[in-house]
């Protein structure tokens, strides 16, 4: 059916405004951190203004930030290699073996703030004198890789024909064999997708880092709020600071996108 003049026009006005609510932010955080904290607060220089280098320079050389880019960078690795070694087996046999129970276990740890655990875990990790290092935080991460890499990959091996892993039986291979040597391969997709994924939310996590890390583990988002001060913010620095945290990641997104909005969708698709 052909869309009538005024949806078409309502349909361009709609997308312009969701655009534009969302890359007029990006594109102010950037221009931002091109600007000293006094061209930052001068309406009169939002677009013409004497770019600088100085907030990066604070970034990158005087706040250590090349340490808290590293420690973001193993924190998300490890978390997102632990999670799928852990998050694809566990799909696996709740897609093929009928396990709905286990998979509204996840679904559960996938609606449960986060900020509700926080009191506990760092009470029992204090005990076990882990907090302030990687481990905590690369296990609290896993809660919010886990259930996604889960989620993920069902909807991918629900989408697989049990016939081929059946003819595999058929021709001696044990159902471990079967999974290894012809459903593994076939999923890389849905891996890679499940994958992008926990390593962006574990990138951006705040919340578990700000509790969890220590001066020496400290992660590029708790980072960022060494520029705001009990009696002053520097702005400019921390626009910088918040532009190194994001352009990685929209880097990464923008090669990714096709796999991403398929991850999502075989997740979304998934009953």
């Amino acid at each position: 059916m052909k869309a009538s003049p005024a949806y078409r026009v309502f349909r361009v006005v709609a997308l312009v405004v969701v655009v534009l609510s969302l890359v007029t932010p990006l594109l102010w955080m950037i221009a931002a951190s091109f600007k000293t904290n006094v061209d930052i607060y001068d309406t009169g220089k939002a677009l013409a203004f004497s770019p600088t280098l100085d907030n990066y320079a604070t970034v990158l050389k005087q706040s250590h930030y090349v340490s808290f880019i590293g420690n973001s960078l193993w924190v998300a690795f490890a978390a997102t290699v632990l999670s799928l070694i852990l998050g694809v087996p566990a799909a696996y046999s709740m897609s093929r073996f009928n396990m709905k129970k286990s998979a509204l276990v996840v679904l559960m740890a996938r609606v449960i703030p986060g900020v509700s655990l926080l009191v506990p875990w760092y009470y029992v990790f204090s005990n076990l004198q882990l907090v302030g290092g990687f481990t905590v935080l690369i296990l609290s991460h896993m809660f919010v890789s886990l259930p996604l890499i889960v989620y993920i990959m069902m909807g991918f091996f629900d989408g697989l024909p049990e016939e081929l892993e059946e003819a595999a039986l058929v021709d001696g291979l044990t159902h471990i064999g079967a999974f290894r040597r012809i459903t593994l391969p076939l999923s890389v997709p849905g891996i890679a997708t499940a994958g992008i994924l926990s390593f962006i939310f574990s990138w951006n996590n705040f919340m578990f880092a700000l509790v969890l890390s220590g001066a020496d583990t400290k992660t590029l988002p708790v980072a960022i709020f060494d520029f705001v001060g009990y009696a002053s913010i520097d702005w400019g620095g921390l626009m910088a600071a918040a532009t190194v945290v994001t352009l990685p990641i929209m880097v990464i997104a923008l090669f990714v996108q096709k796999y991403v909005v398929s991850g999502l969708t075989a997740g979304a698709t998934k009953g």
